[in-house]
């Protein structure tokens, strides 16, 4: 007797000839409904989870996932040179879930033209730098070669400001105290990231050129730079590096201690994180609008169905069962729904992944084109949820069969 709704239901919805003319319009708007409804809502979660982690993968390119510096350089924001020992550097190597460490430095200059000027800051790394996201953001030249002072790798920007080419020489100025120093750089290549507070300003130069310019000893750095393996386990490794790094003092008598990305740009993230609040209002949104197609739908089918109705209720069938017989007649307008709904959101959005015909302003965005990522996971859930919500919001309208009496139905007969 339980498989009788359902083969009611799929004898109804199979028998295209019987529909009459208001039923027929009624399942497809539903259809439609259901949907566009998937659809928007793959694309809006897909869509916001490629443009949080794109933004994420570019500040941890240039910032690193946790950094190591001096303590008083992060109270006052005053240049202070630490000594990360080797045998701290290993150490932390061997924690669990870091990827990479790398000591890099810092110093601030100007570099000039014939025409023009621009404080920038110079920022030194080493062999062992992770310089993959740089090199995605490579657009012409090459990177600084390690062991090459004169080379210098600049942005789009500056070059654009300065009017610079890679191959160009260009002078910069350095000021410390009540001495001025002048370097002769060559333009090896030129970067753009499209974030602003970054293209601005780093230049990218060999990893001893700022510790002489500092006039530090060769065993002080800026800092260190760590990369981590699982991102969602960065909050649990930054703890641990704390615990080995915090407060201990180098050998010329700074103090340790570290940071995450999240505590270096703070407002970045907390700009990303009310995105969210945008991607659950347009998911209710959605979820409301199919789950009111589906209402007006079912209780348009219920009315044009009461004869059938009445004569299942003669036969003895229950109001339980031909609820459920309707109820599943609507699972089959919502599953045929969601696999178009499929099917258009996630062409959609490889549309967008492989092509990206939809252009951002970078200037504004942090991206030239509107980065997506299709989360299979998210996907299968949002299509569990739609199911489950629009289903538990039609078995209120299903009672109304229950208000169809045998006897008033068959005398119209």
């Amino acid at each position: 007797m339980s498989k009788l709704p359902l083969f009611i239901a799929r004898r109804i919805y199979g028998d295209k000839d019987d529909r009459q003319e208001v039923s027929r319009p009624a399942i497809r708007i539903a259809t439609i409904g259901i949907a566009i409804g998937l659809a928007v809502m793959i694309v809006t979660v897909s869509v916001v989870l490629g443009f949080k982690h794109t933004i994420r993968d570019k500040m941890v390119g240039f910032g690193s996932h946790i950094q190591i510096s001096s303590l008083a350089q992060q109270q006052t924001a005053i240049p202070s040179p630490i000594c990360i020992s080797d045998s701290l550097m290993q150490q932390i190597r061997k924690t669990e879930n870091v990827k990479h460490i790398a000591r890099y430095s810092m110093t601030q200059g100007i570099l000039k033209t014939d025409s023009d000027f621009l404080g920038v800051v110079f920022k030194g790394v080493g062999k062992d730098y992770d310089l993959r996201f740089l090199r995605q953001c490579l657009q012409e030249g090459t990177m600084p070669k390690t062991g090459e002072n004169n080379q210098l790798l600049i942005s789009r920007t500056m070059a654009d400001k300065l009017q610079l080419n890679v191959g160009e020489k260009v002078y910069a100025y350095f000021i410390a105290y009540d001495d001025v120093r002048a370097r002769r750089f060559t333009i090896c290549g030129i970067y753009q990231s499209n974030m602003k507070q970054f293209d601005n300003m780093l230049c990218l130069c060999d990893y001893r050129l700022p510790v002489k310019l500092n006039d530090w000893e060769n065993d002080q750095c800026s800092g260190a730079e760590i990369t981590v393996k699982d991102f969602n386990r960065l909050t649990e490794t930054a703890d641990k590096i704390a615990d080995i790094v915090n407060h201990e003092v180098d050998r010329y008598g700074e103090i340790l201690t570290t940071q995450t990305i999240y505590e270096a740009y703070p407002q970045i993230f907390s700009w990303l994180s009310l995105l969210d609040i945008n991607v659950w209002i347009i998911l209710a949104l959605m979820v409301c609008v199919a789950g009111f197609t589906m209402i007006s739908g079912l209780l348009i089918i219920i009315l044009e169905r009461t004869q059938m109705i009445g004569l299942l209720k003669a036969l003895g069938a229950r109001n339980t069962l031909v609820r459920h017989t309707f109820l599943w007649f609507s699972a089959f307008i919502i599953g045929r729904g969601l696999l178009w709904g499929n099917i258009i959101g996630i062409g959609l959005v490889l549309l967008q992944q492989y092509t990206g015909v939809v252009a951002l302003d970078p200037t504004s965005y942090y991206v030239d084109t509107a980065p997506v990522e299709l989360n299979i996971p998210f996907v299968i859930a949002l299509n569990a949820a739609t199911l489950f919500i629009t289903m538990f919001i039609l078995i209120a309208p299903s009672y109304l069969v229950s208000r169809i009496h045998p006897a008033k139905v068959m005398q119209f007969e």
